[in-house]
């Protein structure tokens, strides 16, 4: 496994003094990695998904710039490119890259997961988003049933939102 350090630290850079991005990007990690070694991901997923979560949103800098807007959609249009770039020259594989810049490109889209490390990658920021939107119960609710699958994705949502 590679130093997920590393794609921290670059994606700090990246920020740079948006503290905000910065702080949501590392929670988002940190539910990650804990949902995914939970869920007993094998170490090259593991790998793959602590790396996704990470530069999940990294669209959002140049959607703000080019739309003005962070919406979902612009995230996904404009992310898998600068996270191509930047895990490139952090020296990830193809294949690696390839998959984190599709998650990239879809973690805002829910009707097509298709994979272990898809499904931790949305739940890791639904867990995050749920806090930082200030979402009531309602629409707690609503995430759960249409978005939680995994056992402990959804045992830190009941123990965090109950």
């Amino acid at each position: 496994m590679r130093n997920i350090g590393n794609v921290i630290e670059a994606m700090i850079e990246y920020y740079g003094t948006d503290a905000r991005r910065i702080q949501h990007f590392l929670k988002v990690y940190a539910f990650a990695k804990e949902i995914g070694e939970q869920e007993g991901l094998d170490e090259g997923t593991q790998e793959l998904l602590e790396a996704a979560a990470v530069v999940h949103d990294i669209g959002i800098k140049v959607s703000e710039e080019k739309y003005h807007s962070s919406a979902g959609n612009y995230q996904q249009l404009e992310g898998p490119p600068v996270a191509r770039e930047l895990l490139g020259r952090l020296g990830y594989e193809e294949a690696f890259i390839d998959r984190v810049c599709y998650l990239v490109g879809h973690h805002h889209t829910y009707s097509s997961i298709d994979g272990l490390d898809y499904q931790i990658l949305v739940e890791a920021d639904f867990l995050v988003n749920i806090y930082e939107d200030g979402m009531d119960q309602k629409q707690i609710e609503s995430i759960r049933n249409k978005i939680f699958r995994t056992k402990s994705g959804s045992r830190f949502l009941e123990l965090m939102y109950a």
